[in-house]
């Protein structure tokens, strides 16, 4: 529709609200259904806010919508329309104002109200323009036509193009006027479907039309002059497709799977089959109905199954479903739209699998009514037995497994029956040892079952038992004592070859007539003996109960008894002896050390014993010092501080650091009471202000090992070579100063006392000495006949023989004058003497001389602050020490 009128181009006055007509007619189509739009009714608002309600006068057969469209509430047919026009009311909910206008519902024969002039084709139907009256401002237009949807079947055959309507318009009487339509179909996607005849005004299709792609067009049709001015307001044409059914039905799945138990009572739902048409689901063409065209196997019944024909659920309607009869039926299943009407409709067909599942309505049965079985005596964990059972469940489900248990002929449970989950057979196995001399034979009922219950209704039948018998066979069994282990009170000190008990074994095998030998197995500390023939066990040596290898009082041996049978078999028994306590263990103090200061505050050390006895032969005990030595009284006290403590103090205030063993006397309390002298060793050190000891490692040198004792040696001998190194040096340091001292003041020379070697007097040993060794100074103690490496200390060094002329002996052998001018000649001018006591060779008297050093560096300790510039003084012989005594200090 235009949005203004030519009235309103003309300068008309101001809109007013209301229906654009007040009477309009309408074309009702000679089909018509349910929520069909039929027309619209046009309100003019004039820009007022909110939208006006509509309201009908007929809602029974028609409803109104919000944009004004009217629709069939009902399928409506052109006999049964109303003869008064329809009233549509419209009120503003703001304002309450209220508008009416009137719809004359028209059959299809009442097209028009214009006559129009003869056209092309002449049967066709005609839309007019609503004409407009523009003489008068005051009136409004006549009618305003709302034209009915045009209906055009799917799938048509033509030809090609094929007309639908004519558009005409009243202007077309006084001048040339030109159409066209407009929309989806037209001149929109999908184009060139519908075009219009510009001059002649005929709408035709162009091709046939799919309702299932596009059910329906909507377009505008327009007029214009040759100049192309609008000259009517564009009028809205709906095209519905009519559906043909050109669709079959079509299951979602071509084989449905269901499940039903077996034996379900008829009425049990199963499934649902369904299946879609693509054709209009509100016509005829869209409604499918439902049936079974066949049912495989036909056992027990023909018709085990039914089907909704609307919805397509399945449910049994006959009993006697069995799996173990029939596991499986197939149905094929045929939709049909046409509400199923065979002569119209298009059909299609899927195929329903139906598997019945089992329950447990079979009870096991065994294969046979008795079993039988054989086993020796004493095995356990062996299977016996095998006992088969048949089941008509579907295996391996918890209806078929079987559970096997023992009813009757097991009191002490020896037996078990656990199923093979393979074979479903009852494994009989024996849990625990037969014995072939209190039975022979078992006779055992077994009950089988399943792992879940039998349906309700189904009893066990008598096949779900048996009988199985077992024949136990006698093997040789193992001798066996008893009780085991025995046990035997004896008081220790039991002296050898004294017989304690007899200590027998079983046979068990009453029917074989075996004898037994005994033999020891086990014997820690070998004090015992059994007899080989009558296990009789006795001493061999003394019983200890302070030996390591009796544990709480209680000593273990184990004997070993063998029978004569084939194989021979073996028992094994222990025998505990409990050994009752003497005295015969003296104490001993505790601890065996201790540590004190010599200062000790306090001075008291707490002390216990040790006893190997027990109580009554050890504590409570007595503590006394030991008479000797006398010094341990007399520095030492004890106190009696309870039945097990005494308290050792110091008498005196100072103890020397050092290690002491005081001398303990211990008595227990026995029956015949036991004494000791045990000695407490006693640690004495040097402490601090905490009382700790100071010098601890020199304390506990006394108590080291030997290694530890020969590596402080080596470091003592060590030390003493240190010592005596500095020793030499200082000696060598003492003879140089000497050496200096010899060429003093002949006044002051002391050499004149030395040489009164016939003063020295004294005992026989200063009288015993060989003359011939002061006369024969040059055969003195040669190096040939010297031990080698011995030498004195103040001995000249061994040097080669100088190239200087060797001093003459002396002309007479007693003249010692000549003999010490000569050798000071020879030093004089042997320019390699050194300053030292080599000068004095002439008075050696042996390397075991008891006189001491002659030595002048030892004459004098005031050499030093000497002034020796004098020496220049006294010729040629004392040059060289003035020249190293004389001068400054430099």
């Amino acid at each position: 529709m235009f949005s203004t009128s030519a009235a309103e181009s003309r300068g008309a006055p101001p809109c007013r609200p209301g229906f654009s007509e007040g009477l309009y007619t309408v074309m009702i189509p000679d089909i018509t259904e349910k929520g069909q739009p039929l027309f619209n009714v046009r309100f003019v608002s004039c820009g007022r806010g909110g939208l006006v309600q509509f309201e009908c006068s007929n809602p029974s057969d028609f409803r109104i919508e919000a944009d004004g469209v009217v629709y069939a509430a009902k399928a409506l047919q052109p006999s049964t329309l109303p003869a008064s026009p329809l009233l549509i009311k419209a009120t503003d909910p703001t304002t309450q104002q209220q508008w009416v206008t009137q719809v004359r519902l028209a059959p299809p024969i009442q097209v028009r109200e214009v006559a129009v002039p003869p056209v092309i084709s002449q049967d066709l139907k005609e839309i007019v323009f609503p004409s407009r009256n523009t003489d008068s401002e005051l009136k409004r237009m006549k009618r305003d036509w709302v034209i009915p949807p045009i209906n055009v079947p799917e799938n048509s055959r033509g030809p090609f193009p094929q007309e639908l309507v004519r558009i005409r318009s009243d202007h077309d009487k006084n001048r040339s006027l030109r159409y066209s339509v407009t929309g989806p179909g037209a001149d929109q996607p999908p184009n060139g479907i519908f075009t219009i005849d510009p001059i002649s005004g005929e709408l035709s299709v162009n091709k046939p039309l799919d309702r299932e792609h596009i059910p329906s067009f909507h377009l505008r049709a327009h007029a214009v002059d040759l100049n192309g001015n609008q000259v009517e307001n564009p009028i809205d044409i709906n095209i519905n497709v009519i559906d043909m059914n050109d669709n079959r039905p079509e299951f979602g799945h071509q084989i449905w799977n269901g499940t039903v138990p077996e034996g379900s009572k008829p009425g049990t739902f199963v499934m649902t089959v369904t299946a879609v048409d693509k054709d209009d689901p509100k016509t005829a063409n869209g409604m499918l109905r439902y049936k079974i065209l066949s049912q495989s196997p036909e056992s027990p019944n023909p018709n085990m199954f039914t089907i909704n024909n609307k919805t397509g659920g399945i449910i049994t309607v006959a009993a006697g479903l069995d799996r173990e009869k029939v596991s499986q039926y197939t149905l094929i299943i045929q939709a049909t739209d046409t509400e199923g009407n065979p002569m119209y409709g298009l059909s299609n067909t899927a195929t329903a699998v139906i598997r019945v599942t089992d329950v447990n309505d079979n009870a096991p049965e065994f294969t046979a009514e008795a079993f039988f079985g054989r086993v020796h005596e004493n095995q356990v964990n062996v299977i016996v037995a095998n006992l088969s059972v048949t089941d008509k469940d579907q295996p391996n489900t918890p209806a078929w497994n079987a559970v096997y248990k023992i009813i009757s002929g097991d009191p002490f449970g020896k037996f078990s029956v656990p199923t093979d989950p393979t074979t479903n057979e009852g494994l009989v196995t024996v849990v625990k040892p037969l014995d072939f001399e209190l039975n022979k034979t078992h006779l055992l009922k077994i009950e089988a079952r399943n792992e879940v219950p039998l349906a309700r209704g189904i009893s066990s039948p008598r096949q779900s038992t048996a009988t199985i018998s077992i024949q136990v066979l006698d093997v040789n069994e193992s001798p066996y004592f008893e009780p085991n282990p025995k046990v035997i009170r004896l008081e220790e000190g039991v002296m050898p070859e004294t017989d304690l008990v007899p200590f027998p074994a079983k046979d068990p095998d009453q029917f074989m007539h075996q004898s037994i030998s005994y033999s020891k197995l086990s014997d820690p500390a070998n004090w015992l003996r059994i007899d080989p023939r009558t296990g009789r066990i006795s001493t061999i040596a003394v019983l200890d109960r302070e030996s390591p290898h009796v544990k709480n009082s209680y000593y273990n041996a184990t004997f070993v008894a063998l029978d004569n049978g084939k194989p021979a078999a073996s028992g094994t028994g222990t025998l505990q002896i409990y050994l009752l306590d003497i005295n015969d263990n003296a104490p001993k103090v505790f601890p065996h050390e201790v540590e004190i200061c010599e200062k000790p505050e306090p001075n008291a050390i707490n002390i216990t014993a040790l006893d190997g006895d027990l109580i009554p032969n050890a504590g409570p005990f007595a503590f006394e010092l030991a008479h000797k030595p006398l010094d341990v009284r007399r520095n030492w006290t004890i106190t009696r501080i309870s039945g097990d403590y005494a308290q050792l103090s110091l008498r005196i205030g100072f103890l020397e650091s050092g290690i002491y063993e005081i001398p303990i006397i211990i008595t227990d309390s026995g029956n015949l009471p036991m004494s000791n002298t045990s000695y407490l060793r006693i640690k004495v050190c040097q402490c601090d202000i905490n009382g700790d000891c100071t010098d601890q490692q020199h304390i506990r040198a006394a108590g080291l090992g030997t290694g530890a004792i020969i590596s402080i040696l080596l470091c003592i001998i060590l030390l003493l070579i240190l010592v005596l190194m500095f020793v030499v040096w200082m000696k060598r340091r003492d003879k140089e100063r000497q050496a200096k001292q010899l060429l003093i003041d002949p006044e002051d020379d002391v050499r004149d006392n030395i040489l009164k070697y016939d003063e020295e007097g004294g005992g026989e040993e200063d009288q015993d000495y060989d003359l011939s060794q002061l006369q024969q100074p040059d055969t003195l103690e040669p190096d040939a006949i010297k031990p080698v490496g011995i030498r004195r200390l103040d001995e000249r060094p061994l040097h080669p023989e100088p190239q200087y002329p060797m001093r003459s002996a002396a002309p007479h052998p007693g003249d010692i004058g000549d003999f010490i001018n000569e050798g000071l000649k020879a030093a004089d001018n042997d320019p390699t003497a050194p300053p030292y006591d080599s000068l004095l060779v002439f008075d050696y008297e042996g390397s075991c001389s008891t006189a001491g050093s002659l030595s002048s560096l030892n004459s004098s300790s005031s050499g030093g602050d000497q002034d020796y510039d004098y020496l220049n003084d006294w010729g040629p012989r004392f040059r060289k020490l003035a020249d190293m005594y004389g001068g400054s200090d430099d």
